[in-house]
């Protein structure tokens, strides 16, 4: 479980322009996020001595990225420990994740085996030449077989799994879709035709449950209808898929289209690794044009500070204990709200005065988080590669770029 290795040093460079620009596969596939002055407290911890520019990069290397894929590649594949949400429906279905669901049946859990193969493609695509890579590309082999996928999908469609992984399990599975499908590697276009029974599978299941969904979710964790609606509405505009478009853009309006005064000050609570709040936020940025996003905030989120003096606005979250499972949630919560603090600035009209404030909250929760992004506790070492990942390589904006 331990001896994964350390996050490996980030870089630094100054740098203009926007948020996620990304060199190409076969460029030199550094990735960047934008860092205001504001947000550099504290980054010797990851770089050395920081220069007073006003705006600085941070930059996903080579090595910090086959240091993330080195977590999954750890565990995609390996069986126990297991945690498992299984309806049984007789003695027959007592067996092991790895004959159940033998696509996705590591990382401790299924949702997090998904979201590590999405990590092992995303690196993989970015970083074709490292040597991970082409480990990466062995275990999307050894897991992205015809057989392996009909069992997931047989595994599905047995009474009483109706609501099996839903909504998060499959928002990642769509993710992991959407990054095959954009990968123009041979292997890995065979690999997104191969999964796709598997995926139309889990969008039937979405739409024949959203019109029935009354009420929003809003948790800090799994079952949360925000986020995974930011992430499905990202898999139907890549795909193009207007018919969950449609589902997703309407039950976003209708749950939050008039909300008002989300009560950020109650965040977090002592489990969450997302914030209802700002992933509120982070899925009407996609739903409106900027200005209409601009006018919905104010209200939403009016306590936003417009003047902080380059300061964080919002504190990151304290973990106290990274081998507890649940209060290891914390860092992934300063992971996803970096990253929606980060799209919410770039969905704003760039004159706002918010912008600023929101970036340099942003990299405040970056420095906070990226260096917990270890494999010394399997509990957290299973999963935050994946944020991390998805936090320095732009999100589905890094394929939608690519299209």
């Amino acid at each position: 479980m331990n001896g994964y290795g350390r996050l490996g040093a980030l870089s630094l460079a100054s740098a203009t322009g926007a948020r996620a620009r990304r060199a190409g596969p076969t460029e030199s596939a550094v990735l960047r996020c934008r860092l205001p002055r504001g947000a550099l407290l504290g980054l010797a911890l990851l770089a050395g001595p920081v220069s007073a520019e006003p705006a600085a990069e941070l930059s996903l290397d080579r090595q910090s990225a086959g240091r993330f894929a080195g977590l999954a590649l750890a565990c995609v594949h390996m069986p126990y420990p297991t945690h498992i949400s299984h309806s049984l429906a007789s003695d027959a279905d007592a067996r092991p994740p790895r004959e159940l669901t033998p696509a996705f049946y590591g990382c401790y859990d299924w949702h997090s085996s998904v979201h590590g193969h999405w990590l092992l493609a995303r690196t993989a695509r970015l970083f074709p030449a490292e040597p991970f890579a082409a480990r990466a590309r062995a275990a999307l082999d050894q897991s992205l077989t015809p057989d392996h996928i009909a069992a997931e999908v047989a595994y599905l469609d047995a009474p009483g799994r109706a609501s099996f992984e839903r909504p998060y399990g499959f928002a990642w599975l769509l993710q992991l879709s959407a990054e095959l499908h954009a990968w123009t590697n041979q292997d890995a276009q065979r690999w997104a035709a191969t999964i796709e029974p598997l995926e139309r599978a889990a969008v039937g299941r979405v739409e024949r449950w959203l019109p029935n969904l009354r009420y929003p979710i809003r948790v800090g964790e799994h079952d949360q209808t925000a986020f995974a609606f930011g992430l499905m509405l990202d898999w139907a505009d890549i795909r193009g898929d207007p018919r969950l478009r449609e589902l997703i853009v309407g039950k976003a309006r209708e749950f939050y289209g008039a909300d008002r005064s989300c009560p950020l000050a109650y965040e977090p609570s002592g489990e969450d690794f997302l914030s209802p709040c700002l992933g509120e936020a982070a899925l009407m940025r996609r739903v409106l044009d900027r200005n209409a996003f601009a006018r919905w905030l104010t209200t939403f989120l009016p306590q936003i500070a417009r003047d902080a003096g380059g300061k964080a606005w919002l504190a990151p979250a304290i973990v106290t204990d990274r081998s507890d499972p649940k209060l290891a949630h914390l860092d992934g919560l300063n992971l996803s709200r970096a990253w929606m603090l980060e799209d919410i600035a770039a969905a704003l009209p760039a004159s706002d005065r918010r912008v600023p404030i929101l970036r340099a909250t942003a990299g405040a929760h970056r420095v906070a988080a990226l260096p917990a992004v270890t494999g010394e506790h399997y509990e957290g070492g299973h999963w935050l590669g994946t944020f991390a990942t998805y936090l320095t390589t732009g999100g589905a904006t890094a394929v939608s770029r690519d299209r």
